[in-house]
């Protein structure tokens, strides 16, 4: 593909700064619309130049919005960051200047018709019992507590990578999910609940083929409350999602270990070895088939950011998105803490006012949550983000929105709760990768695409995570972790075409193809459940 290159992006007609595409030195003179401006400094690539005059407490636009306001006079010309743009307060009431919300919230639109093309597309996948489709066959170790943690990983272990492929080939793995709570919470409080939609989610998991759940005895976080919770079943002799009409003589409960009752370590990882050992012949005996696109439940994260990943991989895997919802399928937006300074751009396409409100409500507890520990929400921008040319946390929010695209917002779940609708929704979910995506993959995402700008190389078992770089020398730098390179963009390539080569991936992976993390086994340490509460 012919790809044009220029020094600088400018978003919107709106914005006073502009982007770097590239590194720009000092004296170097580039070119916004009829602007010809020479750089005072030099600009590293992601960075905002000013292209206007900007007072002291003046708004600074980008993305058509407001990302903060000059601290000190600025020139045209000049490097906008950190040292003379701070967030303020911006007035994000419909109608605003400030906001640039031309809809109220709630108003509705029309969805897109069903794209009878992309409705046709399949991916080779897993059918279950539970009506669900898998994209990966794993067998999970789910353990209820940190107590047993060791344990699981050490039956894990006995289960290495090369027999399992000559033995069981249809199976991709045997993966110990642990975690450091399970005890000194409430019983049945809100953290329990938590941590029991998360395991449960992940037994529930259309990737996991059979599941083995091990406690220690005496935690607060009881198995029987969890399967109680949660309906566990196994189907058949496998630890699986129960299907519809499930009958005492085929649903039964799944396999459960106990090192108090086995009499401790030793004897319980001989007997999860045991138990495992008879679960794999059962769950290898699955084949891939064609598959509907619209079973695909697509999580969508973004880590280490920069300031081009608004630019190109959001922008981009937005497009993506909008394909599969067009294909019938669900895409799930989290990190609720950079949706803030960008909800108008949901609450304006919410199908009705109260999942408007839903969202609304969740950024209100959110500003709560932050200020019972005397921290406030623009402090999410990590030293990374900023090193990468992001300045504030409405400006990281409204490129991050842009992983969502631009279809009805339909729904909004708490965090790990089973997602059952078709279309875009959010999950309440943090900032922090690792605690955002296992919340998505609890909630029943089969695949995960990963955006970054400074180089995060999140793998995710049991859900293939297939990255995708905002600029082009982050994905030369990581070649070995970066899935795909939406950095073209910077160079004139089309966002749309960047959209629908993440929607091919999308599909290939679904369909088997191994990411770059599964090429190199990684994807065993990022299970972090939300932890919310005391520790008592």
């Amino acid at each position: 593909m012919d790809c044009r290159r220029a020094d600088v992006v400018w978003l919107d007609p709106r914005d006073n700064v502009v982007v770097a595409a590239r590194d720009l030195a000092a004296a170097e003179t580039f070119v916004a619309g009829s602007h010809r401006i020479p750089l005072r400094r030099a600009v590293p690539l992601g960075h905002k130049i000013a292209i206007a005059p900007l007072a002291a407490g003046e708004a600074v636009f980008k993305f058509g919005h407001v990302i903060g306001f000059a601290s000190e006079p600025i020139e045209p010309g000049e490097w906008v960051h950190s040292h003379n743009l701070s967030a303020g307060v911006i007035d994000r009431n419909p109608g605003s200047t400030q906001c640039g919300q031309d809809r109220a919230a709630g108003s509705g639109m029309l969805p897109p018709p069903r794209d009878l093309s992309l409705a046709a597309r399949t991916f080779l996948g897993y059918r279950r019992a539970s009506g669900k489709s898998g994209t990966r066959n794993y067998l999970a170790i789910i353990s209820s507590v940190n107590c047993s943690a060791s344990v699981s990983r050490a039956i894990a272990r006995r289960f290495d990578a090369e027999t399992l492929r000559r033995d069981f080939p249809n199976i991709d793995g045997v993966v110990a999910f642990t975690h450091g709570g399970g005890c000194g919470m409430q019983y049945g409080g809100l953290q329990h609940q938590i941590l029991n939609r998360v395991l449960g989610g992940i037994a529930k998991h259309p990737n996991i083929g059979g599941y083995v759940l091990l406690g220690l005895g005496c935690e607060t976080g009881t198995i029987g409350h969890l399967l109680d919770d949660q309906r566990l079943v196994q189907i058949d002799g496998i630890g699986a999602p129960a299907p519809n009409g499930a009958t005492a003589a085929t649903a039964r409960r799944p396999p459960v270990l106990s090192i108090q009752d086995f009499g401790g370590t030793h004897r319980t990882i001989e007997a999860g070895v045991r138990l495992v050992a008879q679960l794999l012949p059962r769950a290898n005996d699955v084949r891939r088939e064609p598959v509907a696109a619209s079973e695909i439940i697509l999580g969508t994260n973004c880590g280490g950011s920069d300031g081009n990943s608004g630019i190109t991989a959001n922008p981009a895997l937005g497009v993506a998105a909008d394909m599969l919802v067009a294909a019938g399928g669900t895409v799930i937006l989290g990190e609720t803490s950079e949706i803030y300074g960008a909800e108008q751009l949901l609450t304006c396409r919410a199908r009705n006012p109260q999942v408007a409100e839903k969202l609304l409500e969740k950024l209100r507890w959110w500003e709560w949550y932050a200020g019972v520990f005397g921290a406030v929400l623009d402090n999410n921008p990590s030293p990374g983000n900023k090193a990468g040319g992001l300045t504030t946390i409405y400006e990281k929010s409204l490129g991050a929105v842009a992983k969502g695209g631009s279809t009805e917002l339909v729904e909004v779940y708490p965090y790990a709760a089973e997602v059952d609708a078709r279309g875009l929704v959010v999950m309440d979910t943090p900032g922090l990768d690792p605690v955002s995506v296992t919340g998505i993959v609890a909630g029943g995402a089969n695949i995960i695409v990963f955006t970054t700008g400074r180089g995060s190389c999140f793998g995710c078992k049991p859900t293939p995570s297939i990255k995708v770089a905002s600029n082009t020398p982050l994905y030369r730098r990581m070649i070995d972790d970066m899935d795909l390179d939406a950095g073209r963009i910077l160079a004139g390539c089309p966002v749309a075409d960047v959209g629908r080569e993440i929607f091919e991936e999308i599909l290939a992976v679904a369909s088997g193809k191994s990411t770059k993390s599964e090429q190199q086994n990684l994807g065993d340490e990022e299970f972090v459940p939300w932890t919310l509460g005391p520790v008592l």
